[in-house]
């Protein structure tokens, strides 16, 4: 009889991994390219059926390492192909990602193309536009974490808004590129299922259509200004341009972990060395500006309380609404 080499550590260690790697093919499978959906079922339920058989014999002390042996180069093929899929740039996009920003920058002047203004009239009617802008990164003197909530303080989508010394603000989001009927899943982001898009906006584009167009549900939204250097504004400024660019000519995919719109921030910040350390408040994006305040970055001197409500936006947004001086009008209460 052929002796068992696991042993009971072994046992205990190899059986939920096996659990582990059965969800994570069955979701990847599930969730597998553009294939059609019964197909993708399909290949899902096999791949249930075949970790379901891997499980029941590595249960039997015979046939367990001849199972498992088995069941890791069936895996390693499915890793192998969810590896190769590739991102794309040439997709039938929604028109809100539909055109990819970049920037030319010739020393100190950044001119950012495919600025995002859309002429909104509700959250889904709206007339695309975009336009070109220089911007002198000697006048980048400011840097805003915007916070937008829809269900809860544990959740917001959180960008950043660049201001200079003219008066002007640009607005960078990191966010999925949807295709045409394509709607946002949680668990779809794991699986490549989206490209990465930064969405370089006006402010009356990416703040106000949060403000004042979207009802269902309705989002709530935070201005605050991080304190901090200009020299660190304008690294962390160049570091975005250059992901920005980069994207335009290599698509990269969104992850829901790792690429999402928090973490992507955390990651750009690294460029300057007094960066806020990895917490799981950057995870728990709501939390990402109470996150800032404890680390002394939204150094206002006042209760964080009184500093969000200042920083409460909504009700200066939808009084501005279409001004020329938006981004002026909805910062009047801000320390």
């Amino acid at each position: 009889m052929q002796r068992d080499r696991f042993g009971p550590a072994g046992i205990a260690l190899v059986g939920p991994l096996l659990v582990g790697m059965a969800a994570w093919g069955v979701l990847a499978l599930y969730y597998f390219d553009h294939w059609s959906p019964a197909l993708r079922t399909g290949l899902a339920g096999a791949f249930a059926l075949a970790s379901l058989i891997a499980l029941v014999g590595f249960a039997l002390p015979r046939w367990r390492r001849r199972t498992f042996a088995s069941y890791l180069a069936l895996f390693a093929v499915l890793l192998l192909s969810w590896s190769a899929l590739a991102p794309s740039n040439d997709r039938d996009w929604q028109p809100e990602v539909a055109r990819l920003p970049y920037a030319s920058v010739e020393a100190d002047r950044i001119t950012v193309h495919n600025i995002r203004n859309f002429d909104y009239r509700t959250e889904t009617d709206f007339t695309p536009a975009y336009y070109d802008k220089a911007f002198d990164l000697r006048k980048l003197d400011a840097v805003d974490v915007v916070a937008s909530y829809w269900m809860g303080p544990a959740i917001a989508h959180v960008f950043l808004s660049f201001g200079f010394a003219d008066g002007d603000h640009l607005a960078i989001s990191v966010e999925t590129r949807k295709e045409r009927g394509e709607g946002y899943s949680t668990v779809r982001g794991f699986f490549r299922q989206y490209e990465l898009y930064y969405v370089v906006a006006d402010e009356r584009d990416l703040i106000r259509v949060r403000t004042n167009y979207r009802k269902d549900p309705p989002e709530d939204v935070y201005v605050y200004r991080v304190q901090g250097s200009a020299e660190d504004a304008r690294r962390l400024f160049l570091q975005y341009i250059g992901e920005i660019n980069a994207l335009k000519d290599r698509p990269e995919w969104y992850n829901t972990l790792t690429t999402n719109c928090t973490t992507a921030i955390w990651m750009h910040a690294r460029i300057n060395p007094d960066h806020p350390p990895l917490s799981w408040k950057i995870l728990a994006s709501g939390y990402v500006p109470e996150y800032l305040y404890e680390n002394g970055r939204l150094g206002s001197g006042l209760p964080f309380a009184e500093l969000k409500r200042r920083a409460h936006v909504n009700a200066r947004a939808q009084a501005a609404d279409k001004a020329a001086d938006f981004s002026r009008r909805i910062r009047a209460e801000l320390p």
